[in-house]
């Protein structure tokens, strides 16, 4: 038993440190810019070992230099509630819910019509994959970057919330946001929004247009998806609906 309690009072101190260890890496960010991310090293990590080679694009840029129009759109986009909670949006996690639960019945609906069809014996109806829509916050998003894996765990989505709320009780919402917008991903080896936009539009991030960046904004979920679809029907319609939104967002 004394082993036994040893051993939980050990897990226990390490967790503790871990977290006191985030802490202060976190606390740094409130004056000294992150060089790099655990998702940008593990991308460049895929990019060495699948390419041999690392076409690299970033450079951070400040958040008086970042164009207003494209803050507003990835907050349009992304989370329209940024300014106002405190980490977590739970109405959106709902919502996300929803959508899920709703596109998995409808899922197993069509796979079951399909498989009624006149079909070989024994054979499966292909089931296509259920788009899974997600509810996280620029917050989250952001502390799942800078130091998570993409598993997908409870114990990650766990230190993925910690994280989280000390982001948001260390880091002002314009710091959160200006680190963000200097760290996500918009394309293979393209991070930031100054590389984003050069590498899209072959002008600085200040520069951008309205609809130039609700067209960034709309490509965060699948960056490297729409990267190699710029004529995408859905990308531009987005974009606009987006654009039309960005009126009534607040900035930090």
């Amino acid at each position: 038993m004394k082993a036994l309690l040893r051993w939980i009072a050990l897990v226990l101190l390490a967790g503790i440190a871990l977290q006191l260890y985030f802490a202060g890496r976190i606390a740094l960010m409130a004056v000294i810019d992150p060089q790099s991310t655990a998702f940008q090293r593990s991308e460049a990590l895929r990019l060495v070992v699948e390419k041999g080679t690392l076409k690299w694009r970033q450079q951070w840029v400040p958040y008086t230099e970042l164009s207003n129009h494209l803050k507003r759109a990835v907050i349009a986009s992304e989370d329209a509630t940024f300014v106002e909670h405190e980490g977590v949006d739970l109405e959106a996690l709902e919502k996300a819910w929803e959508k899920n639960t709703q596109a998995e019945q409808r899922a197993e609906k069509a796979a079951g019509k399909r498989a009624s069809k006149a079909a070989p014996a024994g054979a499966k109806a292909a089931t296509r994959p259920v788009k899974i829509v997600g509810g996280s916050t620029i917050t989250q998003q952001l502390a799942k970057n800078l130091f998570l894996s993409g598993e997908r765990t409870l114990m990650r989505k766990g230190q993925e919330l910690l994280l989280t709320l000390l982001l948001e009780a260390l880091l002002n919402k314009q710091r959160i946001l200006e680190i963000y917008l200097n760290n996500v991903e918009w394309g293979e080896g393209v991070f930031g929004a100054e590389a984003a936009a050069r590498h899209y539009y072959r002008k600085p991030a200040s520069q951008l247009s309205a609809y130039e960046a609700a067209r960034l904004a709309v490509m965060l979920p699948r960056p490297k998806y729409f990267e190699t679809r710029p004529g995408s029907g859905y990308l531009a319609s987005r974009a606009a609906t987006i654009a039309a939104r960005m009126g009534g967002i607040e900035l930090p």
